[in-house]
């Protein structure tokens, strides 16, 4: 039988309302939040309600991330939507977007009720699926848009692929505009960017391919000018260097209606972090030098950036143990994700506002999730932290079935000590 729920003395951070105050949060036996700040103080404990005395504690809307890939269905031994959902939830994360790169490709009705089943079933987290935007993500031909919407799903996106044909790119961001979707792209030229990190001195040196910053500028702008053209909602997935930043905020200026996001790991680790050939630092796109990544840091800051994501994509051994250039690319990071980004409050670099601001309520806006908010009425997921908590990363102690993180062995600052998730306590440090 569910009962009431009461934090008190928590340090209340929620960006939707522009509060940051010690305070309770009140939640009813149903999982909504009936009231959340310093005046909920005065309110009477419902009863029977369970008490929690959360001072010293930092209490934000739950985490959601915008960008994580499983292997469920076809690469189930990589993760599954169940414990992607036990990892998101260890790292504070309470909703997260499923990317359709699986076998079979998400991008049929059937397989995003697929997803929902499984959701519904296996997930302890909300887990909403992003649908393909184009067949097998082929980039050839697109996708049933308002059949998939109607399904479920929250955005289109061609995955981990750029979209080539701009033919087909004009007609997808039209009829997304119709539908009010979001478009969510990455930006990579498969032929200048086929390299294996970021190019420099750096990859002369380890006698490694580079990736020039272009790779991803050209591309981008190309999307950002369809964007305007076509009056879509667009968001650059992942970027890594500062011009694309302030491309993004040029087509802001003009009107186009562009969000971006950028992996965690670009925010807090840089090119040189790859050592002699460590290959869970090979990432899409490269890590960049850290001129780039202070820049970028700059650009979350100013609101530049909108929002970040853990890019969390697990790989295991078969892919990950192997030499620099025959290695895939990605990391996971749904576990380490809120504690590195603290990394950035703990350096004075980013204000807190701003930070929990880029990790929840920002991209539930951008993707019209029921997240991201502690006001009132909401349904209340809800991420409780210890901004002071030390803790080393150990692969064994990860939860995702895969171990593939750049932060191995990292001493952290800060982590998720609670989640909940309609206020069920679905971790607990």
């Amino acid at each position: 039988m569910s009962v009431a729920t009461v934090l008190k003395n928590a340090r209340i951070i929620d960006p939707s309302r522009n509060i940051d105050e010690t305070g309770t949060i009140i939640i009813d036996a149903d999982g909504t939040i009936l009231a959340a700040g310093k005046d909920a103080q005065n309110q009477g404990t419902p009863e029977g309600a369970t008490v929690r005395d959360a001072k010293g504690l930092l209490a934000v809307p739950g985490l959601v991330d915008a960008r994580v890939f499983i292997g469920e269905p076809g690469a189930e031994h990589r993760e599954t939507i169940e414990s992607a959902s036990r990892a998101a939830a260890a790292g504070g994360v309470t909703s997260f977007i499923m990317m359709p790169d699986t076998d079979p490709v998400i991008d049929d009705i059937a397989l995003v009720e697929f997803v929902k089943k499984m959701v519904r079933d296996k997930a302890i987290v909300n887990v909403h699926p992003a649908a393909a935007l184009t067949k097998g993500l082929k980039g050839e031909e697109m996708t049933e848009f308002g059949l998939l919407q109607e399904a479920g799903a929250v955005a289109f996106t061609n995955g981990r692929h750029t979209l080539p044909d701009t033919l087909v790119l004009r007609r997808a961001m039209t009829y997304a505009r119709e539908l009010g979707a979001v478009i969510a792209l990455e930006t990579r030229d498969k032929y200048i960017g086929s390299g294996d990190m970021n190019e420099g001195l750096f990859a002369s040196w380890l006698g490694l391919s580079g990736v020039p910053k272009e790779a991803e500028i050209i591309p981008l702008e190309r999307d950002l000018r369809i964007a305007g053209l076509t009056r879509a909602n667009y968001h650059a997935a992942k970027i890594s260097v500062p011009e694309s930043a302030e491309a993004i905020k040029v087509a802001k200026s003009r009107g186009v209606k562009a969000t971006s996001g950028i992996s965690i790991n670009h925010l807090t680790l840089n090119e040189n972090d790859i050592g002699e050939y460590r290959t869970f630092f090979k990432l899409q796109p490269p890590l960049r030098a850290e001129d780039d990544r202070m820049a970028m840091v700059e650009a979350l800051k100013d609101g530049t950036i909108d929002i970040i994501v853990s890019s969390h994509d697990p790989q295991d051994v078969d892919t990950k143990r192997l030499p620099f250039g025959d290695a895939a690319s990605g990391a996971v990071g749904l576990e380490t994700m809120l504690a590195a980004a603290l990394r950035l409050h703990h350096s004075g670099h980013v204000p807190l506002m701003r930070l929990i601001d880029a990790l929840s309520t920002r991209p539930a806006q951008i993707f019209g999730l029921d997240a991201g908010t502690l006001k009132p009425g909401a349904k209340a997921d809800i991420t409780l932290i210890d901004l002071d908590e030390p803790w080393l990363v150990s692969r064994d102690a990860l939860v995702s079935k895969s171990k593939n993180t750049p932060f191995e062995d990292a001493r952290f600052s800060g982590r998720a000590v609670s989640t909940y998730v309609a206020g069920k306590l679905v971790y607990s440090a």
